[in-house]
């Protein structure tokens, strides 16, 4: 069995349209061209955006088609960088930001917990923060410490902030265009090792994938792993293996952290009665701890089994043992058998 990819109901009505395949790096390329074609209030910025086309390229051929003052570099300042796109936003434009790598979102977490997460409230609604920060995540690329961590958990904590990471080119695309059009500031977490690994058909019309609704990618009976970002061609593959011993597992991709979608998740744990949890952050504050009490919270009498959970190590990212530290196939299949066999 294969997993199979929801089509969420917030596509265009053209459902029936062209399609082609892509990779996600394509697949936020094409997001970000459109965007900016579509509305010009849409500006786009970050170290070595411009000419260079980003670090991964993703932004390739964008300020040649748009020019210097849509598409922009700034200086080496997370800071600045934050600062300017929250003070765009509050006077009218649609800013979005990247910030090079996750890892480097420290210098502007003041800027984004502070101002860009709090504008609304603290304006009473007379100002709205429509922003979006960009950023590869997470390991798999032997990137070392600096360059692999996944801090999608700091940005989760904080209310007024909308926290997306999706694994397939058409969430990719789908959920970037919708972050773009909100009203609301959005960390969008790019998984960097799925940037040309993963690839799909998606919709040569316009579409959006409405945050906050997970994807169901493998329908199952018997146990229900949920996980988001890189780590999901992991989960398929280990629920394959488990479909091949006769275990037939349910997938989830949260896709979007803030909001979550807690009703699919429960829903499906109350038909399995088991469910194990997969990302590749550290498991102490991990994301996935939130999930595991709504599931305890809501679904403890269906549940046959303790929730299991397979995450990256307490320790910083290493420098080359990605696959040691990265939860891949096996350590999802040997937390899925432990949670069959309780």
């Amino acid at each position: 069995m294969t997993a199979t990819q929801e089509k969420p109901q917030a596509a265009s009505a053209d459902s029936a349209g062209e399609t082609r395949t892509i990779n996600l790096i394509q697949a936020v390329t094409e997001a970000l061209a459109e965007e900016l074609e579509r509305d010009r209030r849409v500006v786009l910025f970050g170290e070595d955006v411009g000419a260079r086309g980003g670090v991964f390229m993703a932004t390739a051929g964008l300020q040649a088609r748009f020019g210097k003052e849509r598409v922009f570099d700034t200086p080496l300042s997370e800071a600045s960088i934050v600062g300017a796109a929250v003070g765009m936003a509050a006077r009218g434009l649609r800013p979005v930001a990247e910030i090079q790598f996750a890892d480097y979102m420290g210098p502007g977490f003041d800027q984004i917990i502070s101002q860009a997460a709090k504008l609304r409230y603290r304006s009473g609604g007379q100002f709205t923060c429509p922003l979006v920060i960009r950023t590869p995540s997470g390991g798999g690329v032997k990137g070392g410490h600096h360059h692999s961590q996944s801090p999608e958990s700091y940005y989760t904590h904080t209310p007024g902030l909308k926290v997306v990471m999706p694994s397939t080119p058409y969430d990719a695309k789908g959920l970037l265009k919708a972050a773009i059009r909100g009203d609301d500031p959005v960390i969008f977490f790019e998984p960097k090792r799925l940037y040309r690994a993963a690839k799909g058909e998606v919709p040569a019309h316009d579409y959006t994938v409405r945050i906050g609704e997970a994807a169901l990618r493998h329908e199952g009976s018997d146990i229900t792993v949920i996980g988001y970002g890189g780590v999901m061609p992991d989960v398929v593959r280990a629920a394959e293996a488990l479909s091949a011993e006769g275990v037939s597992a349910e997938v989830i991709d949260l896709r979007s952290l803030v909001p979550w979608d807690q009703e699919t998740v429960v829903r499906s744990v109350q038909k399995t009665g088991r469910a194990v949890l997969v990302s590749e952050a550290p498991r102490i504050s991990n994301f996935m701890g939130e999930v595991a009490y709504v599931i305890q919270e809501k679904a403890f009498e269906s549940l046959r089994a303790p929730v299991g959970q397979v995450a990256g190590f307490d320790t910083p990212y290493p420098y080359v043992q990605d696959k040691v530290y990265l939860p891949g196939p096996n350590r999802i299949l040997a937390a899925c058998v432990r949670a069959l066999n309780y």
